[in-house]
């Protein structure tokens, strides 16, 4: 009896072990303590109860207090809940801390609540601020325009540009500046008159292109812009000169041809009527015996008329002859000399 009961307390003993490691495991699930002290080490006064409440509401602690400790060390005054709803709604609250803390050394006006709608809004807060104090040099490709002379010039540009912060939500970005400066060296260069005066004076595209506006409606604020490079392309106006006359040698060829086939149909067109009148003169020719027949029948022609008449053609067809033979024969001659 007695082992049975030193049994059944030692199992009472392991019971109760066990159910106190389970109860310790889920408290330190739900309260990040670690966390807690690194907090209050920190001066940073947060609640146990508020760290539970953030495990039960699918935060994670340390992506909210160790930001909060780092704002709190930079002297920033930022509140948890501030920090939570910006992290609840999809924001990076690190990245906005840091944002923060950078402007504050760099004295820029910035504010929780302008930095995470920027953070939100798809931007990096981070860069803008470190762009504020640091210009971004942004090199653009090299942009093509053409000369009045029809010279074409190539330009590459350096952009330095400086975010604003005011206009980081709403503004327009990198891809608007380029393509805005690219418009304004197409521009510049097509209204010189030689592609030499470009050569010559490369900063007048610069000055040109600054002297728009071009950053206006856009998230940066362009400091100045360089032409690194200027180099000769084609000639385009010898080229569409070229061009040009190969259409309208084209376009004579096609109008030649189209008078030599309206040439032809006509030529056609006149052998067909010519033949169609020889055959009518056959066939009117071979209708003559038969009226002169049906005029001997009815006496209307006597025997001695029917004869002249053939006399006739008789001495009609040895003139013919004769005058073939004399032109032939002169042929001949011609041909012989």
């Amino acid at each position: 009896m007695p082992a049975i009961a030193g049994s059944a307390g030692l199992i009472g003993i392991v019971a109760i072990v066990v159910i106190a490691i389970i109860v310790l495991s889920v408290f330190f699930t739900l309260v990040p303590v670690a966390l807690w002290i690194s907090a209050m080490a920190a001066g940073v006064r947060v609640s146990i109860f508020t760290l539970i409440g953030m495990r039960l509401r699918r935060v994670i602690p340390s992506r909210i207090v160790n930001p909060l400790i780092k704002a709190h060390k930079a002297g920033l005054d930022v509140t948890i809940n501030q920090l939570e709803s910006h992290y609840l709604a999809g924001g990076n609250v690190d990245r906005v801390v840091n944002a923060l803390i950078a402007a504050h050394r760099a004295n820029i006006e910035l504010t929780f609540e302008r930095a995470a709608a920027i953070d939100l809004a798809g931007r990096d807060v981070l860069e803008a601020v470190q762009m504020s104090v640091n210009p971004k040099v942004i090199e653009t490709p090299f942009i093509a325009g053409v000369a009045m002379n029809g010279i074409e010039v190539k330009a590459k540009a350096r952009i330095t540009v400086r975010a604003n912060i005011d206009r980081l939500v709403g503004g327009a970005g990198e891809e608007t500046i380029v393509a805005r400066v690219g418009e304004g060296i197409i521009s510049t260069i097509g209204s010189s008159i030689n592609h030499a005066k470009v050569l010559e004076n490369p900063d007048m595209i610069s000055q040109t292109v600054l002297a728009k506006g071009l950053d206006s409606g856009t998230a940066f604020e362009i400091l100045s812009i360089d032409i690194a490079d200027v180099d000769i392309g084609k000639n385009i106006g010898a080229e569409l000169q070229t061009e040009q006359a190969m259409a309208d040698k084209n376009i004579a060829q096609a109008k030649a041809e189209e008078r030599r086939a309206m040439a032809v149909a006509n030529e056609q067109e006149m052998r067909a009527k010519v033949e169609e009148m020889r055959a009518k003169v056959v066939s009117a020719e071979a209708e003559v015996p038969l009226a002169m027949a049906e005029a001997l029948r009815k006496g209307n022609i006597g025997v001695m008329d029917y004869v002249n008449y053939k006399n006739i053609q008789a001495d009609t067809g040895m003139r013919d002859s004769i005058s073939n033979f004399g032109g032939d024969k002169e042929a001949t001659e011609i041909k012989k000399n």
